[in-house]
């Protein structure tokens, strides 16, 4: 019997028990899946010896394209608007200087080889949006700097990758001139935007024009759109992984046919690519080979935890009102994760001499800064007193499926608190006259809207209306219940 047929489910379903386990102490379910890859391993338990690099680093750019394009897609355009100096400064720049940063002290101040410092600085410049989104979620932060960490971590991973491949390229192929891998970035970051804004608008015409009977189409159209996005922008020698990021983001801000559910299976595939590829990198992994590495590793997780990142935040946010604070809390908030490994098999797949240490390297220190920095972010946040009146997530919701064009949507607002205030009934609201309040979320209580039920704090209450509503709707449902001084504690959103 293949392998794959029972050792790749059995991985799959201790790492989903063990996260649903763990998740009380907020263990990001990558370290988990990671541990499950070297658990099942060659060099522990040795049920599947899997170690083809190559393979693995296709697999894991697959992997990559999906997680991108759907961290694009759930990036609101108003958290966006609201971060977008910060957080677009760290996710470009703020790479360049964690790897210039990173390059100087293991070159210069540890001594270490030119090359392997130059590939360790670039691999390692990004942090993770899955281990953040993960251990944040049980923070209580307010909203524009856990808004800026997020879309940061969810938009650095283009420019890490791009900083990786130049680097990966001039090693293996000689060093270009200094002019030409400039121009190389200027097309990429110039071309890899505009074609995915493109490909999106072309996406939206084709959902909105069709009408297919089985709804599975659109799930099929989807993932032949994201595909050929990267593919095309990959041919002209573009950032793929920026394009897609690019193509989900304009995607997740506009409305088109059948959205929710493109929505739930976007997000149901990248967390299954998710915990896949790192399951996969898992299974690379060979601890004995530590022995030789842990030291270094170390050094590498300091300079950078402590150094280059904090470097690149402090210069990255100079002039934009953060305070120290905050800033500091970003700094320790950068953790490592797939992008940096999955990066680490390019020298490896590349036959660079040193592909192999850079990747253990790379490995053990990613595991440092999941453990390290995402065990004890909790306690830094309340140290640093940044915490917020911690509302709990709602256990039901409601989707709209569209299978045809329309101007509704389904517009979910999460009240302020503090929890339980007493507010109007639905009757007393003064809603646009097309909008109807179809459910209304309370705790561990699901409340059907009468007009005569009184809204309380803390309640999240979905609206169908048309979606051009949806400010008016805002104001009716926050303006009549709290003061306006007060609507910066909700956390709102639109499905």
């Amino acid at each position: 019997m293949d392998v794959i047929y029972i050792v790749g489910p059995m991985l799959l379903i201790a790492v989903v028990l063990a996260a649903v386990w763990l998740d009380r102490w907020s263990v990001p379910v990558i370290l988990i899946a990671l541990g499950a890859g070297i658990l099942f391993g060659s060099d522990v338990l040795n049920l599947w010896n899997f170690d083809d690099i190559v393979l693995t680093k296709q697999g894991a750019n697959l992997a990559l394209v999906f997680i991108l394009f759907h961290g694009g897609f759930s990036t609101k355009r108003a958290d966006l608007k609201e971060v977008a100096l910060p957080a677009g400064g760290l996710a470009t720049w703020g790479v360049a200087l964690t790897a210039a940063a990173t390059f100087g002290i293991l070159h210069w101040a540890f001594g270490w080889d030119f090359e392997i410092a130059l590939l360790l600085a670039v691999i390692v410049s990004s942090t993770d949006a899955a281990a953040i989104f993960s251990i944040l979620r049980r923070q209580s932060l307010p909203k524009r700097l856990s808004s800026t960490v997020e879309i940061e971590s969810g938009a650095n991973d283009p420019m890490a990758i791009m900083l990786t491949v130049a680097v990966v390229e001039a090693l293996t192929l000689g060093h270009p001139p200094f002019s030409i891998m400039a121009l190389t970035f200027l097309w990429q970051f110039g071309t890899a935007p505009l074609l995915g804004w493109l490909m999106a608008r072309g996406a939206l015409m084709l959902f909105n024009s069709l009408a297919p009977q089985d709804r599975a189409h659109y799930y099929v159209l989807m993932l032949g759109i994201v595909m050929l996005i990267y593919g095309l922008a990959q041919l002209i020698g573009s950032s793929g992984m920026l394009a897609v990021f690019v193509a989900g983001f304009v995607m997740g801000n506009r409305p088109f046919v059948h959205k929710q559910g493109v929505s739930n299976f976007s997000a149901a595939l990248s967390t299954i690519a998710n915990i896949g590829m790192f399951v996969l990198l898992g299974l690379q992994v060979f601890p004995r080979q530590w022995a030789g590495i842990w030291f270094e590793g170390i050094l590498l997780f300091l300079a950078l935890a402590f150094v280059s990142r904090p470097l690149a935040v402090w210069i990255s946010t100079l002039g934009m009102g953060l305070a120290w604070k905050q800033k500091l809390f970003i700094s320790w908030a950068g953790l490592r994760g797939a992008v940096p490994i999955v990066l680490a098999t390019y020298p490896v797949a590349a036959d660079i001499p040193v592909g192999q240490d850079v990747f253990n390297l790379v490995f053990f220190a990613v595991l440092l800064s999941v453990a390290v920095q995402g065990g004890t972010l909790g306690l830094l946040t309340r140290w640093l007193k940044l915490t917020v009146p911690a509302r709990p997530t709602p256990l039901f919701s409601l989707e709209l499926v569209t299978m045809a064009a329309s101007d509704l949507d389904l517009i979910v607002v999460d009240l302020p608190g503090p929890d339980g205030a007493i507010g109007p009934t639905i009757a007393e609201l003064t809603l646009p006259p097309k909008s109807v309040v179809t459910l209304i979320t309370r705790g561990r209580e699901l409340v059907v809207p009468k007009g005569s039920t009184r809204l309380h704090g803390w309640d999240q209450v979905s609206v169908l209306a048309p979606a051009t509503e949806e400010r008016a709707i805002r104001t009716a449902l926050l303006d009549s219940i709290f003061n306006e001084s007060d609507s910066g504690a909700l956390n709102d959103g639109h499905d």
